[in-house]
Formats: structure tokens, C-alpha cells, sequence
């Protein structure tokens, strides 16, 4: 399992972390529903939305900690 970094498609952190929805729902990116998210990066997303991606990464790195889901 791979880290969670800026560059992994939106899709793919949510497929392997389905617990980032929440977390990615609090600021606003509404991504399972959004075509974009399948190629979309998390660095990506969070510019387009005005996200600090650095409070964002950090957030999610909780993830990590629990381990997939």
C-alpha cells in the first residue's frame, strides 16, 4: 500500500482509503461523484477547490495510520 501523497489520483485514495470521503467532504470536494476524480490528482483537486494542500495531506495522513479499509 502506498503512501498518500499529492500526486495519487483522488480515485485511488478513496477506493484504498474509503474514510478520506469524510475528511475530503469537509473541505468541500464532493469527489465520488465527480468525473474528474478517476485522473485528478489530490494536489489538483485541493488547487482547484482553494485548499491548503498541506492541512489537507496531514489530515489525511491519519489515514495511514489505521491502514486501508
Amino acid at each position: 500500500m502506498g503512501k498518500i501523497t499529492k500526486d495519487m489520483s483522488l480515485m485511488e485514495l478513496l477506493q484504498t482509503y474509503p474514510g478520506a470521503k469524510d475528511i475530503l467532504a469537509r473541505y468541500g470536494m464532493g469527489c465520488l461523484g465527480c468525473m474528474g476524480s478517476t485522473m485528478e490528482t489530490i494536489e489538483g483537486g485541493a488547487r482547484m477547490h482553494g485548499i491548503d494542500l498541506r492541512n489537507l495531506l496531514d489530515e489525511l495522513s491519519c489515514l495511514e495510520e489505521k491502514g486501508p479499509e
